[in-house]
Parts: C-alpha cells; sequence; structure tokens
C-alpha cells in the first residue's frame, strides 16, 4: 500500500512521493494506515457499523483491529488517539460515533488516551458518497475546529476513522490538529475506499 494514502499500489511501485492517486494531492497528514481495501467482508464490516445496531460490533471490532496494527502504530510514537467526529445531529440519529469506538480500542492496546472532545464537526455536511475529490474538498472545507481544551502543540495524533476515499475528510480534520499546534497526524482506517 501507499504510505501516505494507503492506496493499494503494485510490489514495485515507486512511493517515495506518494503514490499516482495522492502524488499532486496536498494533505495535511503525514501518512496512512489501513487494515484492506474497501472490498467483500471488510466492507460489510463498514456498512454494519454504521447502522443503529453497529455499536457492539464496533467496539469489538475496535479491540481486535488494535491487537493488528498494535506494533506498527508503536513505531509511530503518537501521544494520543482521536477519532473522527460526527458533527452532533449524525451522531444523535445513529446513537454512537464509530469511529470513536474503534480509536478507543487502538487508544486501549497502546495505553494512549483517547480524546474524544478534542477535534469537533463545527459544521454538518452532507454525505460524501456521491461526491468526487472535488465537490469532497469544497463541502469538508472549515467543517472542523478543536476544543478550547485540546492541549495538541507539539503532540503526534492518530487520527482514527472507519474509511478513507480520497483522503478529504482526513485532511481537514488534520488541517484543524495542525492548525491547533499538532506536529504530525496520522491517520489509521480500517478500509480504503478507492
Amino acid at each position: 500500500t501507499c504510505p501516505r494514502c494507503s492506496s493499494s499500489v503494485g510490489a514495485f511501485a515507486d512511493v517515495s512521493a506518494g503514490c499516482p492517486s495522492c502524488r499532486d494531492e496536498r494533505f495535511h497528514f503525514e501518512a496512512c494506515f489501513r487494515l484492506g481495501p474497501y472490498d467483500g467482508m471488510l466492507r460489510e464490516v463498514v456498512l454494519r457499523l454504521k447502522s443503529r445496531s453497529g455499536e457492539m460490533l464496533a467496539e469489538c471490532l475496535g479491540h481486535l483491529w488494535a491487537r493488528h496494527v498494535a506494533e506498527r502504530l508503536r513505531a509511530v510514537g503518537a501521544h494520543l488517539v482521536i477519532p473522527v467526529p460526527l458533527h452532533w445531529r449524525r451522531r444523535w440519529s445513529r446513537g454512537f460515533n464509530q469511529s470513536q469506538l474503534l480509536a478507543d480500542g487502538i487508544a486501549q492496546r497502546l495505553n494512549l488516551t483517547c480524546e474524544s472532545r478534542w477535534l469537533r464537526r463545527i459544521r454538518h455536511t452532507p454525505h460524501q458518497m456521491n461526491l468526487g475529490a472535488t465537490e469532497r474538498r469544497a463541502n469538508l472545507r472549515g467543517a472542523f475546529g478543536t476544543s478550547s481544551a485540546a492541549n495538541l502543540k507539539g503532540k503526534t495524533v492518530l487520527l482514527v476513522d472507519d474509511v478513507l476515499t480520497t483522503g478529504s475528510t482526513a485532511s481537514e480534520a488534520a488541517r484543524a490538529l495542525r492548525l491547533a499546534g499538532a506536529s504530525k497526524v496520522v491517520v489509521v482506517v480500517l478500509a480504503h475506499r478507492g
């Protein structure tokens, strides 16, 4: 996979400056780790996480996933874990934030703090599913902010989400974290949808 955006690449691809999918993109995060491609069983699991009955599944999956990626993530040297937040309306209708439950599992496994209130979605945005890359970036511009309690100066953050498609959501969330003082943001996703 591409270490920059987690897209699938060939065995001999030069990814020193990113892969063909992300080489011309400007991200506010340094790297991205994924569990796998958004396909088959992993796709089905991600879709179930987003349903009202997916809360318990997200909790279990967070712990299993953390066990699988713990060594790679320890090498990052992160200080804390932050989930990509849902807007309060979406969280209220679903009842939980699947990214927060996944982040909790990773934080526990790595003995790090999960700060789920430090990053907020301050603007409600339409679903991204049917939008192209340019539309996604425009849709998310200014959608995230940080809490006044966020102590991010000089910290390396693991930013956790369920899916990465174009990187627009992760990049905009990372931008808010960087503006608040984070020195490095590494994205961790269950699946890359490309």
